[in-house]
């Protein structure tokens, strides 16, 4: 195709070329499922109008309906399902600094739940344009407000699901109360809402070396770590903080917080 970079070889050129014909499949096989998902049949009538505990339209706090969390002119909502509590097996560590930091470890939220939030909060005013998103979580609503300012989350709408049962319904908590990483997109038609979507994937065999990657397509960090040499690796998973670098959040103190 005429592409060159400075100092290749021959070898890396006839390489990078079969590469990019998978590259040009991958693409190809990616549009073919977004449309076979467009395509899905109406599905489930969704059986509860479930009420949510969170920010209303005019600021107060106080129950939020379901059918409510359709912006002006949007008919279509995604949920994600913030493991805050986080799975009994996690043991990295919990946030420094914090109220959510007084918590015992596991009271609180997922490492890998809040990396994926975190690049979503600044995607939310994008995405509110053709579509509503909120997070739910089955902690009470002032710690995941406390700890959305201590992230400095600005964009994201997080509800508790705490007086509800749709985490069970739509497979974001297992039998045994564990919280789940599960995304679900509902459409609204007239005075109904249905299930159009969810993340299934994340129920499914994995193969070998692989973890879910239910919602793999929407984050970054791991999008971007895949166009490396040295790729995802498998002793590395995100962390609420890193030594490195100091996270610029000014919600608590006014200083960032390494």
């Amino acid at each position: 195709m005429g592409v060159r970079f400075p100092g290749e070889t021959a070898d890396y050129r006839k390489a990078r070329e079969r590469l990019l014909e998978q590259e040009i499949e991958l693409r190809r096989a990616m549009e073919a499922v977004a449309v076979a998902r467009r395509s899905l049949p109406p599905g489930g009538i969704v059986p509860v109008n479930y009420v949510f505990q969170g920010r209303k339209g005019d600021g107060s706090l106080g129950n939020v309906l379901m059918s409510d969390l359709f912006g002006a002119g949007h008919r279509s909502l995604a949920i994600y399902n913030f493991m805050f509590p986080r799975h009994p097996h996690d043991d990295r560590p919990g946030p420094r600094t914090g109220a959510t930091a007084l918590l015992p470890l596991g009271e609180g939220p997922c490492p890998s739940c809040t990396a994926l939030l975190d690049q979503l909060d600044g995607a939310v005013p994008h995405l509110q344009q053709r579509m509503s998103f909120v997070v739910v979580a089955r902690a009470p609503l002032p710690r995941l407000l406390a700890f959305a300012e201590e992230r400095g989350w600005r964009h994201l709408r997080l509800l508790s699901s705490a007086g509800n049962t749709y985490n069970r319904d739509y497979l974001g908590e297992s039998e045994s109360g564990s919280q789940q990483p599960m995304m679900n997109v509902f459409r609204k038609e007239g005075e109904l809402v249905r299930h159009f979507w969810g993340a299934e994937m994340l129920y499914a065999p994995t193969d070998p070396g692989q973890d879910m990657r239910h919602v793999g397509t929407l984050e970054p960090v791991w999008n971007m770590l895949d166009l490396t040499p040295e790729g995802r690796g498998t002793d590395w998973d995100e962390q609420l903080d890193y030594e490195c670098c100091c996270r610029a959040s000014q919600a608590v103190s006014g200083e960032p917080v390494c």
